[in-house]
Parts: structure tokens; sequence; C-alpha cells
């Protein structure tokens, strides 16, 4: 069911010569079971005297009384005029001019593999013809989707900006990692509050019966800003730049006259520092800097990127693994943290109440990532993407000029049908100490198209040499997968008989879709897997990594590091 939220009531809730704030209200009851979710929703808009824009914020809620429903997508949208805005900005290297709206449509466009990516064969400005158009190729992760926007040139001297400002993620699911939708084609903005993109089905919201639930989302800043010297965009991003700046430093609001959002003083926060012991890397307790360090509702380790209910707190380690997480609301939390360089997840178990105006300093904690034995060999780096892989250059009829020598070239459209015209006959061979996982690892393990429009599952070799082996010991396969679509990953050693069964595999696992919508992470996997030295000799020996069902193109895995250690030593 698609509901656009629709209200009954408006209210003026404030009413002065510095602020104006608007309620609009929609109360649910059990006439209206089965035609809308059974939510109370509150959308709120805010002006302020002197502020270039206006605020919006909602506020949702479910009584306990009320039936169960699932949530997958939810957020505010806002249309611009295709005849005025025709520049969208979404980051420092991520802006251009783009086509009309009515490009994608037949006969001007042509649909690809699915909807949302259509081919421009023949667009009203002749600049835009043969590239490919499709909302997830802008998609951006929720730690950096702060601003975005678009720029109308509206003569020949004067140009607007309209900007879309978020000045904290925490209302948003999923953690700073989750990779949401912003600015496209339309020309479009989003403020995506709660989505199931790139994570699937583990991220619908589930309410059940009994389960009451209110959750503040927002609020956002739509900001306007103009230059009349003349086109110039990076002025106008830069001055949308230092706009989100302030909102971040005003950040929690003091305005909004709702009581379900708490101002700083109604607010905790939580410190500490942050130290990583890896006794097979350096045997002490090792400061580390730009470790993610945030707090939300209590889980298993890991549980924040599948969480969806609550808030999340977030922040970063310094040079010497402090941190400090402020304008926390009251609640319980567990303390999560990753490390880029380690695998795994840290959580610390004890409960973190917060309550308003509270000040918890949790001191030192050690996160001891997962480890057996000394490394023997690795490929990539463990940092929960695939993007250090090689990532190939798209086909020329489906290319997206912006990406073109970018670093984020693996948002090309149709890099799946690469894999196949690089090994059309056999799969990834890669050989430790000699292959280069910049050049050698295709980024996506996916499956190959066959002649008659089917697909068939791919084997990939890692070769590797042994000095010694200790027959009786038990060695270990680090796996980390940076994302996963109808994937099963099974795992031989020097044996594919296809017909035995694997040493591992992970069952049917992943409903990401990250391959098809451009992205090159999506949930983080970590299997550690024993290998027992019986199965290893001196000499040459074959890891194969078989993804084995075949289901169509977008099937696959991206890893993002793995690893073979020893025996402890």
């Amino acid at each position: 069911m698609f509901e656009r939220l629709e209200t009954t009531n408006m209210r003026v809730i404030m009413e002065s010569e510095e602020q104006v704030e608007l309620s609009f209200t929609r109360t649910w009851n059990l006439s209206l079971e089965g035609k809308l979710a059974p939510l109370n929703i509150d959308k709120r808009f805010i002006m302020l005297r002197g502020s270039s824009g206006f605020y919006t914020y909602a506020i949702y809620d479910h009584l306990k009384e009320w039936p169960a429903f699932d949530l997958d997508n939810t957020r505010v949208a806002f249309k611009l005029r295709k005849d005025k805005f025709n520049y969208m900005a979404i980051a420092d290297n991520r802006q251009r001019f783009m086509p009309l709206p009515d490009d994608r449509l037949p006969p001007r466009g042509q649909v690809l593999a699915y909807p949302e990516a259509v081919r421009l064969v023949n667009p009203v400005e002749p600049e835009f013809k043969g590239e490919v158009d499709d909302k997830y190729e802008y998609a951006c992760e929720s730690r950096s989707n702060q601003v975005h926007g678009w720029i109308s040139i509206d003569s020949s001297s004067d140009s607007t900006g309209c900007w879309l400002i978020t000045p904290s993620y925490e209302f948003r699911s999923a953690g700073p990692l989750k990779q949401y939708l912003g600015s496209h084609l339309g020309p479009t903005m989003l403020s995506v509050f709660h989505s199931t993109h790139y994570s699937g089905a583990d991220l619908i919201m589930k309410f059940g019966e009994n389960e009451p639930w209110k959750k503040v989302f927002g609020p956002i800043f739509i900001y306007l800003n103009s230059n009349s010297d003349g086109f110039s965009p990076i002025k106008l991003w830069e001055d949308a730049k230092q706009q989100m700046v302030n909102e971040v430093e005003s950040w929690p609001y003091t305005f909004p006259a709702s009581e379900d959002f708490l101002s700083s003083a109604q607010r905790g926060k939580f410190e500490g520092r942050l130290l990583v012991r890896d006794r097979y890397i350096r045997d002490a307790f090792v400061p580390v800097s730009g470790a993610y360090v945030g707090l939300a509702a209590p889980g298993d380790v890991g549980s924040w990127q599948r969480e969806y209910k609550g808030y999340q707190f977030w922040t970063i380690t310094d040079d010497k693994g402090y941190f400090s997480i402020i304008n926390v609301l009251p609640g319980d939390y567990n303390l999560y943290s990753w490390v880029n360089g380690f695998i795994g997840d840290y959580q610390c178990n004890n409960i973190i109440n917060i309550t308003s105006g509270s000040e918890i300093n949790v001191g030192e904690l050690v996160y001891e990532p997962p480890r057996h034995g000394p490394t023997l060999w690795e490929i990539g780096i463990p940092d929960r993407s695939a993007a250090e892989f090689y990532v190939p250059d798209p086909n020329p009829l489906y290319v997206n000029r912006l990406y073109v020598n970018h670093s984020d070239r693996f948002r090309q459209y149709g890099l799946w049908e690469r894999y196949a015209d690089l090994y059309p006959n056999e799969d990834l061979v890669y050989t430790v100490g000699i292959s280069d996982y910049k050049k050698d690892w295709f980024f996506a393990q996916v499956t190959r198209k066959k002649d008659n429009n089917t697909y068939q599952g791919t084997t990939w070799r890692i070769n590797f040499n042994l000095d010694s082996v200790n027959t009786k010991g038990t060695y270990k396969l680090r796996l980390a997968l940076a994302s996963v679509h109808y994937a099963e990953l099974q795992i031989r050693i020097n044996n594919l008989d296809a017909t035995s069964p694997p040493l591992f595999s992970t069952g049917v696992i992943g409903k990401e879709n990250t391959i098809a919508r451009h992205g090159i992470h999506g949930l983080y996997w970590l299997y550690n897997i024993d290998v027992q030295g019986s199965l290893l000799v001196k000499g040459n020996n074959t890891i194969f990594l078989t993804q084995a069902t075949k289901d169509g193109p977008f099937v696959g895995i991206l890893y993002d590091y793995i690893r073979l250690e020893g025996p402890p030593t």
C-alpha cells in the first residue's frame, strides 16, 4: 500500500513576530483498518524570521491497542520545477547538469534491466544522448547525506539554489553506513527517514500487536540561496555547505514547539576511550583514530545495522582514541563500534542508561578483534566496502559521464555484465603473492549469463603456497562480506568435487540488491571458518569460492576482506 500520509486537520501551533509553526495532523481509528497505516501523523512546518527557508519534521505514533503492520519506506519528497532547476549537487565531486524528466519517457528513453535505469536515446538536449539515468547512481551513505539539492538559472545573471539539509541522522534507521536516496532526476529532493534499500527485508519495520511506538523524524531544513553574479554553482554549493555546518552546530534546535522533540538540556552525554589489541599485529593496547563509536538500541553484536525503531547516536574517535557522544536522547542503549583496518564489531554488553542532563564517562574500552593465529595471507582491506577491488570501465553504451575517471566509478550502470566480458569461459583465479587485488579481484562475484538467457553460478579460486603445514592444527579462514544478494557461498579446499558437501556454506543469504543499485557495500557479514590442517598440503593449495545460486544477473557477493590464519603460536 502506497500512502501519501495526507492529513485532515491544520492548526497554528505558534504565531509570533519571530516564528510560525503549523501542524497538519491525521488521527487513525479502527474504521480505517486496511485503508491507512495505523499511525497518528503530525507533520510540522516552521518558518523563522531572517531564515532563508523553512523547517519540517514529523511525529509518527502507533498506539498499543492498534493492529500490527509493516513499514518499509517513509520519506519527505520535494518536486521542483523542471523548467527551472537543471543543475544537481550532492557532493563536492558529484554534481552536474541533468537531463529533463521527459527524456526518460519513450521514445526518448529506453528502459534497461529495470524501470529505474533508462538509456537516453533521443533527449531534448543532445549533450545527454547515450547516457544512462538511474536514481540509484546518486545514493549517499547516511553519514555524508547532509546537504544536496538543485540550482536554477533564473536569467542570464541570476541563479537560485534549493537545498535539503539534514543536520543530524539520529532519526534515520541503521546507522551511519546505511545508504539512502537523496536528489535525483525529477528534479527531486528526498529526505528518506527509513528505507530497505541496500539492506532488504532485514530492514522492514515490523510492529506487532500491543506494541506502542512513537518517533520524531527531523527537523530537516529546506534552504534557498541565490547569486546575482551569473551562474556559479560552486558559490551556491559552498554557501549551502556552510549553512549545513551552521545547522549542525545548532542541533538540537531550540525552536520546535512539540514536546516530543527534546532540547539539549533534556539529553545526555556519553564519552570514553577506545583501544584495540591484536596481539599478532602488536601486543599492546593501541588507541585508534577514526573509529566509529555509537549508541543504539540494545541488541546483538553488529545489530545496529539492522535497527530501525529507535534513535542512533554516532561519533568518531580522535587520534588518541577518545570519543564524546553528545545530545543523546534518554533511554537504554548498547555501545557499538567498528574500526577500519580490523574485522568484526565491538559491543559493550552493559546497558547504558541515558537520562536528561546525565554525563557518563565509561573510561577505557578495549576491542580485541577476532584472531586465531598469525596471518598467512590476506586479500583486500577490512573496511566494510569492496571499493579497493577492481571496478571495470562500463560498457560504452551505458555511461554516466559524471563517473568517468571518478572515485565512485562503481556507480556506473551494467558493471555486473562486464564480468562475463572479462572472464567469458573461465572464472577468476587469484594467486597469493603474485596477483594484485586492486587489479585482479573483480569487485563482485556475480553470475555469468549464458547464450540461452539463463545464468550460472561462478567459482573463484585462491591459489596459495605453504612452506609447512601443521596437519594436527586448526587454521582459520576469515570471510568478511560487504554485501550479499540471494547468494550461497560454498567453500571447498583442494577439492572442487561439487558432488561432495562443501567445507562450509552460508546457505542462501541477503536481499540487499546492491549490485543492481550501483552500490559498493550493503550489510556487513563476517564468517569465521575452521580449517583442519589435514585439508592443507605443503606447497600449492587452492581455496574454491563457489557462488551457487543462479537466479538472474543481480545475484552475487561483494567481498570486504579475506584472511587465512595459521594455528595459534
